[in-house]
């Protein structure tokens, strides 16, 4: 049968993240570095607008796929080949993004919806003869995504902020078909055990995905120090911002990362939290990341200086950061309240936000700031969660 073929054998170990996934994954390395060199370039309302829609639109593509291999087995060839044709179309679709609401509208509409489709139509072939849960699934899936790309492909023939609300309502459709459960009229709606994944496999793949992101914020970082005159004040930047990017790894994966390992990994829990904890709070997570690698970059490039949008940036960041993974420890930990020391970080950077305009503090003041606020968060954490582990 085709589902003994194509779809990974479940056991009781998890499955194992394999070589063509992270090489899968090496295109994302080059959408994420686009992204954060095109806010960059247009570090206004509309330029964050345009970058926060492409960042969700990369996200998704990337986190629909690994739902597929979560359940498809890499090492099968036809699997291998649907992932090397959505390599190709993800270059492309990457290679789009600083003119994707330009000249190049159509290239990255067209790519990305080949991408989602395509996938979607693959795993309904490599279903035939499957149990007819898993197929249906596919079919709302695909009812849906089928539904978005005709608003993706129509806003690649318009422009401005009309392609702006075309692909706000495509993605707007995606975003919101998971929390509605697909439904859709004569197929019904999916139900959580229609998601029967490999929490494990889930976990490791995001928390990948996370390393990716903080690992082009050190790219980044470094690369600006590299053609820069070495000043007292750029050496001080830098270092901030390697602080910040390791107090950033330290709050995902020193907890975070186990707990959301130890629910996924729990049968009962594993659709939901793998919807909620991965597919939809991982995005502010690596969202906040890509924001605060342009926030380092205009810190090392302009220290003595921080117009109202690099203040938007090097706050903004941190503060997706910790909503972000605030959000999924609460969700990993099933807790009724989310972390107070994450809590805390997000109330001191909304202060600081209020108050950095009065006190004309320098971009260099606020990344050391924003990155000494992380530590402490990530300490105070630590802590706490030592002391009660004492405690028991």
């Amino acid at each position: 049968m085709a589902e003994a073929r194509l779809f990974r054998a479940r056991g009781q170990a998890p499955a194992v993240v394999t070589m063509v996934e992270l090489f899968f994954d090496l295109v994302f390395v080059f959408a994420i570095t686009q992204l954060s060199h095109g806010l960059l370039a247009q570090l206004d309302l509309r330029g964050a607008l345009q970058t926060g829609l492409l960042m969700v639109a990369v996200w998704w593509v990337w986190i629909f796929t690994t739902w597929v291999t979560n359940w498809l087995e890499p090492a099968h060839s036809a699997v291998r080949l649907l992932l090397f044709a959505l390599m190709g179309a993800g270059l492309l679709m990457s290679a789009a993004l600083p003119q994707a609401f330009g000249a190049r509208g159509a290239v990255f509409a067209g790519a990305y919806v080949a991408m989602q489709l395509g996938r979607t139509l693959f795993f309904l072939w490599a279903s035939r003869g499957a149990e007819a849960g898993r197929a249906r699934n596919f079919q709302r899936i695909g009812a849906w995504l089928a539904l978005a790309g005709v608003f993706w492909l129509l806003g690649a023939e318009l422009e401005g902020d009309q392609r702006l609300a075309c692909w706000a309502l495509a993605l707007g459709l995606e975003f919101i078909a998971p929390a509605l459960f697909f439904w859709v009229p004569g197929l019904g709606r999916s139900s959580l055990s229609d998601w029967d994944v490999d929490g494990g496999h889930m976990a490791e793949r995001c928390a990948l995905f996370v390393i990716i992101a903080l690992g082009e914020s050190l790219l980044i970082s470094g690369a600006t120090l590299a053609g820069l005159t070495w000043s007292p004040e750029v050496l001080l930047a830098f270092g901030a911002a390697f602080v910040g990017s390791v107090a950033m790894w330290w709050l995902y994966f020193d907890k975070g990362q186990h707990d959301g390992h130890h629910r996924i990994a729990q049968p009962e829990h594993a659709g939901r939290h793998a919807r909620i904890g991965y597919t939809y709070l991982h995005l502010p997570i690596v969202a906040g990341i890509v924001v605060c690698a342009v926030a380092d970059e205009l810190a090392l490039a302009h220290p003595d200086h921080a117009s109202p949008a690099a203040l938007a940036a090097l706050l903004g960041g941190p503060l997706l950061y910790l909503l972000g993974v605030g959000g999924f420890k609460w969700s990993s930990r099933g807790s009724r309240l989310p972390p107070l020391s994450h809590l805390a970080g997000i109330t001191a950077l909304l202060g600081m936000a209020l108050a950095a305009p009065a006190l004309h503090l320098s971009a260099l003041a606020l990344l050391v700031a924003s990155a000494g606020l992380l530590i402490v968060v990530a300490v105070w954490e630590h802590l706490s969660l030592r002391h009660r582990a004492h405690g028991s």
